[in-house]
């Protein structure tokens, strides 16, 4: 089953809308968001239902089907691992058509402890993601009654790795101390490219996993907002922004961080793209009702009454909704993970008689990234990298 082209581009869509409310270093998953709010809006009724639906931007009674064929495309997709999860109070009774469009991997059961139901939903977490996130973002308290979940976990190694450095770089937060950089130089040209976007120009890198899970890093003019650097780059993926690649650039300072120039060499050699970035650990946590507009959630935390008809003939409001997020970027390859919740409660002088192109590219300046399948160019996370990774004071094995 392949996901439809309108639900790659309204969780797109979703990505960028959530890029443009974040400001500062974070990483998120609208994808993970996405089919938990399709499966609620399934059941939703009255205004919660159109909220969802605008949230979505998609049409509620599609919803489900479209939150179905993103789940079976995404479990299909070499290093990466997607789990959904339901767990509900013995005495809840779901509505049948509801509960069996859900495809979950899990069907539990909340105790009413909330000491021993944690323990069990905190054990479901680690095993979905592999360990990179041992809690899962929900409240509990005795009167929670079902508890929606998605779990994403993603993995590639390059198809060309990078080489550790210490990071150059004029960025004086960044230069105060040394960073962990990365370098490499490859033949393949096509690889970088520069976007002429409404908010500015913008230079993408496309960083290729062996596995089709590709990264996609993203310098903006400075001054540009994270938001709008990670907007230009999902434009960039829906063909709305039109990138000239490297083969195409002219000489001189084509783009944020990028140079192009001749270079004399001492024997015939093909174009180079040399790129310096840097390495990244980080963890984000989200409250999605703080975003509640967003997310089309804000009828719904009316615990007044209940929005969910389709779900349940008893009156269910969502009382928690958050997101764990993590991402690591290395030099051999990145991870990233997501768990969604919702709650209801040289030397010398050289005879240069030969040229060749050498494109310089250096994120060494805060920039975006969008983790996505190539073929589908879904985005499965997404963030905005202010903090590096510090350079190891003594040597040791990588982890990957």
């Amino acid at each position: 089953m392949m996901v439809a082209t309108a639900t790659v581009r309204a969780v797109n869509g979703l990505t960028a809308r959530w890029a443009g409310v974040s400001d500062g270093a974070t990483a998120f998953s609208a994808a993970g968001v996405w089919s938990l709010l399709a499966h609620l809006a399934d059941g939703a009724g009255g205004a919660a239902r159109a909220e969802l639906a605008e949230a979505l931007g998609l049409a509620p009674e599609q919803a489900a089907d479209a939150a179905r064929q993103l789940l079976a495309t995404m479990s299909s997709m070499q290093g990466l691992e997607t789990a959904l999860g339901l767990w509900t109070k013995r005495t809840l009774e779901l509505r049948e058509e509801w509960e069996a469009g859900l495809s979950a991997d899990t069907h539990g059961v909340l105790t009413g402890d909330p000491d021993a139901d944690r323990r069990a939903l905190d054990a479901w977490t680690m095993k979905r993601t592999g360990g990179l996130i041992d809690r899962m973002p929900v409240t509990l308290t005795k009167d929670t009654e079902l508890v929606l979940a998605n779990a994403l976990a993603m993995r590639t190694k390059w198809l060309m790795p990078f080489h550790e450095t210490v990071l150059e770089t004029a960025y004086e937060p960044w230069a105060a101390k040394p960073m962990l950089g990365l370098w490499r130089s490859s033949s393949v040209l096509d690889r970088i490219g520069v976007a002429d976007t409404p908010a500015g120009h913008v230079t993408e890198l496309k960083v290729l996993g062996h596995n089709a899970l590709d990264v996609h890093l993203l310098l903006g003019e400075e001054g540009m907002t994270p938001g709008r650097v990670l907007g230009a780059g999902v434009d960039i993926l829906a063909g709305r922004c039109a990138l000239v690649p490297g083969p195409r650039l002219p000489h001189g300072d084509v783009g944020p961080g990028l140079r192009v120039e001749k270079v004399r060499c001492t024997r015939p050699e093909p174009p180079s793209l040399d790129v310096t970035t840097v390495a990244y650990d980080m963890r984000a946590s989200h409250d999605l009702l703080k975003l509640h507009r967003l997310f089309g959630l804000t009828t719904v935390r009316d615990t007044s009454r209940g929005h969910f008809p389709g779900i349940s003939g008893f009156p269910l409001a969502i009382g928690s909704a958050g997101q764990s997020t993590m991402a690591k970027f290395g030099a051999l390859g990145f991870e990233a993970a997501a768990v969604t919740a919702f709650g209801a409660v040289g030397g010398g002088m050289p005879d240069l008689r030969h040229v060749t192109t050498r494109i310089s590219a250096a994120f060494d300046r805060p920039f975006g990234f969008l983790a996505l399948h190539r073929h589908t160019r879904l985005v499965l996370a997404a963030g905005w990298v202010t903090d590096p990774l510090p350079f190891p004071e003594h040597d040791g094995e990588d982890e990957w």
